[in-house]
């Protein structure tokens, strides 16, 4: 069963995956997401269903569009592909739960927390390639995702009983943003109010795991970052007054937090015997 339904969500994740591309390209540019249908963004001709079936078209069309011939670049089946596998692990961590429970709450309460992290997985790829691409973290996405996760993510804490997640998420919400918003304000030319808004929504995703996964998913995105700008200083990719968009890295960070966080801080604080 298991097996099943992580497939399923591969299969899923490379339809979202899909749609993402679409996000990606339309929100900088506040288009609409749902119309026009999507078409080539070089003849503009509409895209058939055939040519839209995430990956295999690709392929079949050998990177082509099937009307003029432009090239497709390979961003978008990376993207679908992407999504399927951060769906896949999702999956790994939040099906057993769902496959484990034996009445209706721990059910409900499980697929609700899938059903959040799959949310969260999904607006991460979408974040993080619009970052990359403009330095910027759109409202558009950001905002709705505080809802998201306060409804589902509450939900799943009502359910399960679990009444302190709330209020661990709650905490990592407000601390987050904050510590972010005095980043920001101290210096501005490094950390955007984007990234502000953002880490609330990762702050509140994170507590609602626990303390561990808040600790290490706050921490990680400056690890990281900062491993990754002293690179490219090194290499001569970049210099001292070069922008680097940060958002990525906070997604990256966040979801070591969510997949390792418990673990790492356990064996943190065991160097300590404090575990």
């Amino acid at each position: 069963m298991l097996a099943l339904l992580i497939c399923l969500l591969a299969l899923l994740g490379l339809a979202v995956g899909s749609f993402l591309n679409v996000v990606i390209y339309r929100v900088p540019l506040r288009r609409s997401i749902a119309h026009p249908p999507s078409a080539c963004p070089h003849c503009g001709h509409g895209i058939a269903w055939y040519d839209n079936i995430p990956v295999v078209s690709w392929l079949a069309l050998r990177a082509k569009c099937r009307n003029c011939g432009a090239p497709i670049s390979a961003r978008y089946p990376l993207v679908e592909l992407g999504t399927g596998l951060s769906f896949v692990a999702v999956g790994l961590v939040f099906l057993p739960d769902v496959v484990g429970s034996s009445t209706l709450a721990p059910l409900l309460a499980a697929l609700l927390a899938l059903v959040a992290f799959l949310c969260l997985a999904a607006i991460s790829i979408a974040l993080a390639m619009i970052d990359l691409d403009t330095q910027t973290l759109p409202n558009r996405l950001v905002f709705p995702s505080y809802i998201v996760g306060a409804i589902l993510l509450g939900g799943s804490a009502v359910l399960s009983g679990s009444y302190g997640a709330l209020i661990v998420a709650a905490i990592g919400c407000a601390a987050s943003f904050a510590l972010y918003f005095l980043m920001a304000l101290v210096y501005p030319g490094g950390m955007g109010f984007g990234d502000v808004k953002l880490a609330g929504v990762l702050g509140l995703f994170l507590g609602w795991l626990g303390w561990g996964e808040l600790a290490v998913g706050s921490f990680a995105p400056f690890a990281l970052g900062g491993l990754f700008a002293i690179a490219l200083l090194i290499i001569k990719r970049a210099g001292r007054k070069s922008r680097i968009p940060f958002g990525p890295w906070m997604l990256i960070g966040a979801w070591v937090g969510i997949f390792v966080g418990r673990d790492l801080s356990g064996w943190y604080l065991g160097l300590f015997g404090l575990a």
